[in-house]
């Protein structure tokens, strides 16, 4: 069970001698060992999160609640950066996009922050479950029937599937016309890839959206956001609309293809549930793996280590989910006890929407693809080489080619509580590949346009 954390009682470690650096091949491909080698130090250890920038990382389980539960103490708004307010960090550190300052929920404290997360929590509480999973399966079927009938019967899922299927709901969700879609879609990819210009793309795709809502509102986020008493500007809808886009288009789509190849793994124990596989990927392979970085309002003891008033302190979701003190009686914690999503008032807004996202994207493709199997071990799959994030580089599949929808499952199904606990409708049948023949000629225009397309059968 969870201790109480004292932050001055943990004695110090061995002194560090350099600091550890957290991105490039070396660190992706094995980042476990990198933080046993940080723990060996305290709670919490000076590193690089990126050439000339330096930053405190918590890999504790109860130093980062502490942290994520103290809000006076340790507060969010980057502009108290002591580094970047003295020039000391690059300018073109890619530590700035994901660290540097926006005006949303995420970088706000107070009295700010409770009107911007309000705002955000209540939109999203609109969203019909039931019309959220089966979004989700449309999406899936629809990613699906474009590589199932390939003749080779392999695909590569993180492309093909896992990426492209957040960005799918969420286009839906936002309520974007075809168009709109393909550029958000395009832009919010641009990003992750660091395709030049991609934020201008997303920026002025959603201002177009924002003014489109204006004039014809819809049954949608961007609306809920737009209407809310909380009375956000254009401005502030767009950075929360954002917000939602990079925040969760990304881990989502790492939690897919983690836990889709966990599932396919050679020893995933026979008839245990999708779910299962994600809430596994959630604890051992928390999709958002460095990040929340807080700022001490004062100079804070942490295990014998000075935190220094307004340099940025990183939590660890990664090491504090499989820190050694918590796996000694995880069995003792609830499912949900991991940190893969937070905690405290800035904890993911939107936790059981993704999950449920997750778990039916992973239901979907065992269910269209009965004998589906992985074609390399999971234990040789590549990470990406991030600090942020734990992804999977690839996830290479093979399967019987098929052209039309199978019926069922050959293998032993995926129990889905999913489907049976969140459905208000009935669940569309898979649809016949027919309907989205590869030797018909595909609609113009992007992925969004060409999945509405398919969705009203054009």
């Amino acid at each position: 069970m969870q201790q109480p954390f004292e932050p001055t009682g943990i004695p110090a470690g061995c002194p560090a001698h350099g600091n550890v650096a957290m991105y490039g091949p070396d660190f992706g491909s094995d980042p476990e060992r990198t933080y046993d080698q940080l723990r060996s130090t305290g709670p919490s250890a000076p590193v690089d999160i990126a050439p000339d920038v330096e930053v405190e990382l918590v890999t504790s389980y109860d130093a980062s609640l502490y942290i994520l539960q103290n809000p006076t103490l340790f507060v969010r708004d980057s502009r108290r950066w002591n580094a970047l307010n003295e020039g000391r960090v690059p300018q073109d550190s890619p530590a700035l996009p994901m660290m540097g300052y926006r005006p949303n929920a995420l970088f706000s404290d107070g009295a700010a922050h409770a009107r911007l997360r309000q705002a955000v929590t209540d939109s999203l509480a609109t969203v019909d479950q039931g019309r959220l999973v089966r979004l989700t399966q449309q999406s899936a079927d629809y990613l699906i029937s474009r590589f199932s009938s390939e003749a080779l019967g392999q695909a590569e899922l993180m492309a093909a599937y896992a990426q492209p299927l957040p960005l799918l709901v969420f286009g839906d969700l936002f309520g974007c016309p075809p168009e709109l879609g393909d550029r958000v879609i395009a832009g919010i990819t641009g990003i992750f890839q660091g395709t030049p210009g991609a934020d201008e793309i997303l920026g002025g795709a959603l201002a177009e959206l924002i003014a489109l809502k204006r004039r014809e509102p819809g049954e949608d986020l961007t609306t809920r956001l737009m209407v809310h008493s909380a009375r956000l500007s254009d401005e502030e809808v767009l950075h929360q609309l954002v917000t939602l886009l990079s925040g969760g288009t990304a881990p989502l789509s790492a939690s897919i293809g983690t836990s889709a190849a966990l599932y396919l793994s050679d020893d995933w124990p026979s008839g245990l549930p999708a779910e299962d596989a994600v809430v596994k990927t959630l604890w051992n392979y928390a999709p958002i793996a460095n990040y929340a970085a807080h700022y001490p309002t004062q100079d804070v003891e942490l295990g014998g280590r000075t935190l220094r008033a307004g340099d940025p302190v990183l939590i660890s979701f990664a090491a504090a989910n499989t820190d050694p003190k918590l796996t000694e009686h995880r069995e003792q914690l609830s499912s949900k006890a991991h940190l893969a999503f937070g905690a405290g008032p800035h904890a993911c807004p939107a936790k059981d929407p993704a999950f449920m996202i997750a778990a039916t994207a992973v239901e979907s493709l065992l269910n269209r693809l009965p004998d589906v199997e992985m074609r390399v071990p999971f234990k040789e799959l590549a990470w990406v080489a991030t600090p942020w994030s734990r992804s999977l580089v690839t996830v290479p599949i093979r399967y019987t080619p098929r052209t039309v929808a199978p019926a069922a499952r050959t293998r032993p199904a995926a129990p889905s509580s999913v489907q049976a606990a969140h459905s208000t409708g009935p669940v569309p049948q898979p649809v016949s590949a027919g309907r989205a023949s590869h030797a018909a000629p595909r609609p113009k225009g992007g992925l969004f346009s060409r999945f509405r397309a398919w969705v009203n059968g054009e």
